[in-house]
C-alpha cells in the first residue's frame, strides 16, 4: 500500500522544501504578496526560485513571517530592528527571539498568549 494512504500515517515533510507560490504563501500567512516581496527586499526572507523565476516558499518560511508578522504587529518591532534580530540569532545561533517570547508569556495569563505564533521547534531554521 502506497505510505501516502496509509490511514494517518503521513510522509516525513522537510520543512525546507519550498512548495508554496507566493499567492498560496500569502494566504498562510494573512497577508498581501506585495507584503511578501518587501520581506525579500528587506533580506528577511529568501524565497526559492524556480528557473522560470516564480518564488516558492518552505514551511521554515512561513514559520519565519509569522515571526516577522507578530514582531511587527504586537511588539511594534520595525523591519530594521528585525533584520537585526535575525542577524544577531544567527551570530550567536541561538533562539532570542523564542527565549524573549517564552520569558514574556511567562508573565501574561493565558489570555494574553497571541495565537499566530509558529512552533519553536523550527521556528528559525533556515531562509
Amino acid at each position: 500500500m502506497d505510505e501516502r494512504h496509509a490511514g494517518s500515517a503521513r510522509p516525513f515533510r522537510d520543512p525546507s522544501r519550498p512548495v508554496y507560490v507566493i499567492s498560496v504563501a500569502a494566504e498562510l500567512v494573512r497577508v498581501h504578496p506585495r507584503t511578501l516581496r518587501i520581506y525579500e527586499v528587506e533580506g528577511l526572507v529568501c524565497p526559492a526560485r524556480t528557473p522560470t523565476n516564480i518564488r516558492l516558499y518552505s514551511e521554515n518560511d512561513i514559520r519565519r513571517v509569522t515571526w516577522i508578522r507578530h514582531l511587527t504587529q504586537n511588539l511594534g518591532v520595525n523591519l530594521a530592528g528585525i533584520r537585526v534580530l535575525f542577524e544577531l540569532e544567527e551570530r550567536l545561533g541561538m533562539r532570542i527571539l523564542e527565549q524573549l517570547y517564552a520569558e514574556r508569556t511567562d508573565t501574561e495569563t493565558p489570555d494574553g498568549r497571541p495565537d499566530d505564533i509558529p512552533d519553536t521547534a523550527d521556528a528559525q531554521s533556515g531562509r
